[in-house]
């Protein structure tokens, strides 16, 4: 099977959509299928093609109004997007975001082939969240008519699709590496100390919301530290804060590479992610569960998508610091809670291990192509 994965994003960016495209890629190109990556360039990109990867206009960033900055692809030469859809003759073309200006939209419209949408982006219910739905509704229903399946990462994902076209949404959830992120680095211990964070610095992430936390905590817990590793608009605000209150043992690490990354969660005795919207899922849940952390994270419709049962006791209302700061305590410290919430994602991780999740796209593909043979 030729499979085109578009993403609309820059691909060369830490994201969610672009790790989740380049295991795609990876492991349908193991199974023997021929794979291509159709992607804008980057702005600042100046070398070679990467291999089995079409880029297909350019991008530019945009500041979204729910306070995100991405690089999209708000630019193409629609002769040449032609070209590669005649040339490459593709058996699927897997289109993620297809609403998100303006590369899937446009190879929606073009295309032969059957198309697969996948659904990410989970935006707030307040009034920036209503007014990107009444622009992002007509603009979903052009693309509609040409898709052959919708799926979505997560209920929360997929209900905006069912709301506007009443048709059913495949749920096929994102995945994580589990071998991987379950294998401490050689010489890695436990820190009884160490809370973390990973992700990008930005309003919606509710960093703020942990500092104010942990200054609570750290004034009876003379020993517990917070290591935050990331970086973004939100940066120097933060670390502003962090001195003109006082508040002790905390580490800006900024971007980490994924082997760094590795070695934090599994010398780390608790996770946050305070994120209080627009989260679809949350990968970095699944990377700290696979690395049997136990997590703190913010009660957001995408999160509370992964955090169910027993993985309840994770999800806190953020803004409330004193109820946060005790969540905080109670699984840095509380050994029968902790045995209890391991225990638990012990056995949840496992229906999110990659070749799981990648068995589920290959089905969604084959419908989709006998969809297209039965309406010709």
């Amino acid at each position: 099977m030729k499979i085109g994965l578009v993403c609309p994003y820059d691909f060369f960016r830490q994201g969610g959509v672009q790790k989740l495209v380049e295991q795609l890629d990876k492991e349908l190109t193991a199974r023997g299928h021929d794979v291509r990556i159709i992607t804008p360039r980057p702005r600042a990109y100046k070398g070679e093609v990467p291999e089995r990867t079409i880029f297909i206009g350019q991008s530019a960033k945009w500041n979204t109004p729910i306070n995100t900055t991405l690089e999209v692809a708000m630019s193409l030469d629609l002769t040449e997007m032609e070209a590669v859809l005649e040339r490459e003759h593709f058996d699927i073309l897997h289109v993620h975001e297809p609403e998100v200006p303006i590369l899937g939209a446009q190879i929606a419209a073009r295309a032969h082939a059957p198309i697969v949408a996948t659904f990410h982006a989970t935006h707030p219910e307040n009034a920036a969240g209503k007014s990107i739905e009444f622009f992002r509704v007509p603009y979903a229903r052009s693309i509609y008519k040409n898709l052959a399946a919708m799926t979505a990462v997560s209920e929360s994902a997929a209900r905006f699709v069912r709301d506007w076209s009443k048709q059913p949404v495949t749920i096929v959830p994102n995945y994580v590496d589990i071998n991987y992120f379950s294998k401490a680095p050689v010489g890695v211990v436990r820190d009884p100390s160490m809370i973390l964070y990973v992700g990008r610095l930005e309003k919606r992430k509710g960093v703020k919301y942990l500092l104010h936390a942990f200054k609570d905590l750290a004034e009876h817990d003379k020993e517990v530290r917070l290591v935050i590793a990331g970086d973004g608009g939100e940066r120097e605000k933060l670390e502003d804060w962090v001195k003109d209150n006082d508040v002790p043992r905390v580490t800006f690490l900024g971007n980490v590479d994924e082997p760094t990354k590795l070695k934090l969660l599994h010398q780390a005795r608790l996770f946050c992610s305070p994120a209080i919207y627009g989260e679809s899922f949350g990968i970095v849940l699944l990377e700290a569960m696979a690395a049997r952390v136990p997590i703190v994270a913010g009660d957001n419709p995408g999160y509370a998508c992964v955090m169910k049962d027993r993985g309840l006791l994770s999800l806190v209302n953020v803004k409330e610091t004193e109820e946060f700061a005790r969540r905080l305590e109670l699984l840095m410290n509380d050994d029968g809670m902790r045995k209890l919430w391991l225990t638990w994602a012990k056995e949840e991780i496992k229906q999110y291990d990659l070749s799981l999740v990648v068995d589920q796209y290959e089905k969604v593909f084959k419908q989709a192509m006998d969809f297209k043979k039965a309406q010709q």
